[in-house]
């Protein structure tokens, strides 16, 4: 039985995730890494932590596992998405810090560029909005303020690339330069309706052309591991970015099907198929995946803070032991106080993008403890999920025709008390399935159709799962009355003329 590997390199970990034939997973491994601060607004990772973790964790996965490198059919690869590395094509050392796309840094840079009347040009292109959350601003903030940095670069010394082409080179031994379709449209510097990297784009951010990485489809040979590495040569067959793969994880082929995966952030995905659907609501176009040459579209909502929010309660206020905590606790919170937490700790994502605004919670009295706190840091991610999810609805006239249901993943979905509040802000149903892996299993099912040990997608997709579905509870005057609690909360933290 042949075995597919899964790297899913995440913002607070690196982790492997061994799968069967069957997609059942035979073993996974786990290592946190640290993040770094260096300035308010800034977020970085040491680049040889990314890789030491994830190579560490793929030969833990072996190990459990007690799998040989020849019994691994292929390697797929999913990754946190516009996290920017710049390395030396020599040395494969990065000259600076990976910029991760929590990171704020370029806020004016983005302003002066938006006053300067580039962005239309910018998201005609690439779907996206001028904002530090990309990876081209993180790529020329680097040119400017390395030493030397842009001079070599034009001279082709240095290479650039997301996470996933980070790991790609170290793990083919520096001998390839790549990355796919899903990456590539978070860069900012690429057309997805050319399926190509764009002179024209290039030019305004002044990146050289040099710098940039192969782009394939997310399901390709896309090269071997050096033998050294994991006990033998495996052939990384897949590549996607972490929402796109759990796009695929969640078997979304059809268009009109949603999924949003609860990490770090919170991002959500609605099928658009073969149309690159122009938002009006400050949501982005993006490439689902792409196979076969063909590209697929989503309409995309970020929010940047969501298993954050749980991450702020443990380690910033000290109310919780574990993560686990978070959702009884909030379960036993005061129902008659309406205390709202706006999570704006790096800005808000769509459907608002305004970078400058700063988190706040309302509604406090004497009796707010650490239960209401609880309950309004995983409120405001049901709350940013249903902002989003209007959005799609007003963008795109096939997800307002029928009832909507989510499909969801990621760590924060463990937590019955949440889905089920997230399933009642929303009024429409929230399905969790079986492999709640569901980034991993799309990084596994990419390499492993490649690789001819899985099937196509709609096959696959007879192969997913429901766990639970959660209904919602809530009558409609209650639900409209929290909500515009909310959006009360929200126009009273965003900044002057967002």
């Amino acid at each position: 039985m042949p075995f597919i590997l899964a790297i899913d390199q995440g913002t607070t970990s690196s982790r492997a995730i061994l799968f069967r034939e069957d997609t059942s997973i035979a073993a996974v491994a786990q290592q946190e890494f640290p993040q770094h601060f260096p300035a308010s607004g800034w977020v970085e990772h040491e680049p040889e932590d990314l890789w030491s973790s994830t190579l560490a964790v793929c030969r833990e996965a072996l190990a459990k596992a007690g799998v040989e490198a020849r019994e691994v059919a292929a390697i797929g690869i999913t990754n946190q998405r516009e996290t920017t590395l710049v390395w030396d094509r020599q040395t494969g050392k990065a000259v600076h810090r990976a910029i991760v796309w929590q990171d704020r840094r370029t806020a004016d840079f983005c302003a002066r560029l938006k006053a300067e009347g580039h962005e239309p040009l910018f998201s005609a292109r690439t779907g996206l909005i001028l904002d530090p959350y990309f990876s081209g601003t993180k790529v020329a903030w680097i040119l400017d303020n390395v030493p030397g940095a842009r001079a070599r670069a034009e001279r082709g010394e240095l290479a650039f690339g997301t996470v996933d082409s980070f790991l790609l080179w170290r793990l083919t031994g520096g001998k390839v330069h790549a990355t796919d379709a899903t990456n590539a449209s978070r860069t900012l510097l690429y057309d997805i309706h050319r399926g190509a990297w764009d002179d024209e784009l290039l030019a305004v951010l002044r990146i050289p052309r040099a710098m940039l990485p192969e782009v394939r489809d997310c399901s390709a040979q896309f090269g071997e591991t050096t033998a050294d590495l994991l006990g033998g040569v495996i052939p990384v067959c897949g590549i996607a970015g972490d929402q796109q793969a759990a796009t695929v994880g969640q078997a979304c082929f059809t268009p009109g099907m949603m999924k949003s995966t609860y990490g770090t952030g919170c991002f959500a995905l609605l099928n658009t198929g073969d149309h690159a659907v122009k938002s009006q609501n400050k949501l982005l176009t993006t490439v689902a995946y792409q196979l076969g040459g063909k590209p697929t579209y989503a309409l995309e909502g970020s929010i940047f803070v969501a298993g954050a929010a749980v991450q702020w309660l443990r380690d910033g206020l000290g109310i919780l032991k574990s993560a686990a905590e978070s959702g009884p606790l909030a379960e036993h919170a005061d129902p008659a106080q309406a205390v709202y937490l706006v999570p704006a700790f790096v800005g808000l994502g769509a459907p608002y993008w305004d970078a400058e605004c700063r988190g706040a919670l309302f509604g406090l009295t004497r009796g707010t403890g650490p239960r209401e706190i609880a309950r309004a840091a995983l409120e405001s991610v049901c709350y940013q999920t249903l902002d989003l999810l209007d959005a799609m609805r007003a963008d795109w006239p096939g997800a307002a025709g029928a009832e909507t249901v989510l499909r969801v993943d990621g760590g924060m979905v463990a937590s019955d008390w949440t889905m089920q509040r997230l399933a009642d802000i929303l009024g429409t149903p929230v399905d969790r399935p079986v492999v709640k892996e569901t980034t991993a299993l799309g990084a596994a099912y990419l390499a492993g159709l490649a690789a001819g040990v899985y099937p196509d997608p709609p096959r696959f997709a007879d192969l997913w799962r429901l766990d639970r579905r959660f209904t919602p509870n809530f009558d409609g005057e209650l639900r409209a009355a929290m909500v515009a609690g909310w959006k009360d909360a929200v126009s009273r933290t965003l900044t002057r003329g967002s």
